[in-house]
């Protein structure tokens, strides 16, 4: 069966279908879920909400652009909402940030560790963070989507790099200590 065929088939709530589609994209879905959450837990349970959303709101697929893009979309969205109902947001005045720019270098990290630091951040560090690095939303999306000022936006990306730059300087410390 083509995607195209899966999707309409969805769209009747076809329950066959919709474990088809769960077991093709909930990979996928489901490192987005991961980047997003404070841990494995938490993202299998925005996962699963992620999914209840997609099939509520498959007929508004249209097969223009990319289903992919669209899941990736709507995943993002679910668990954003979790995070602006819980108001995990400090409000920033914009005049009195500072531009903060702090620069990491390339090591050799792996996967796990950093996706581990990340998941460390609090939550609106790492949800803004992983909105504009790893996501290229800008500063205005990312305000928009949170319900946030632009400058609240960018003081807790700053503030996110400088916990992962003290995370990865500690990191390397303690390895290079450890090889002594």
């Amino acid at each position: 069966m083509s995607l195209k065929q899966l999707i309409e088939h969805c769209k009747t709530n076809d329950t066959k279908a919709q474990g088809e589609l769960y077991k093709l994209f909930s990979s996928k879905l489901f490192a987005v879920c991961l980047k997003y959450s404070r841990n494995y837990t938490e993202a299998e349970d925005n996962l699963q909400d992620a999914f209840l959303t997609i099939f509520k709101k498959i007929d508004q697929f249209k097969h223009k652009g990319s289903f992919e893009g669209w899941l990736k979309r709507i995943t993002i969205n679910t668990v954003m909402q979790r995070y602006r109902n819980e108001k995990v947001f400090d409000i920033i005045n914009e005049e009195t940030l500072e531009n903060v720019e702090v620069e990491i270098e390339e090591e050799q990290l792996s996967i796990d560790y950093l996706l581990r630091i990340i998941q460390e951040l609090p939550d609106r560090y790492r949800l803004v963070f992983n909105l504009y690095v790893l996501d290229d939303y800008s500063h205005k999306d990312i305000a928009e989507m949170l319900k946030i000022n632009i400058g609240t936006s960018k003081s807790n990306l700053a503030r996110a790099r400088q916990i992962l730059k003290q995370a990865i300087e500690t990191h390397k410390k303690t390895t290079y200590l450890q090889s002594l």
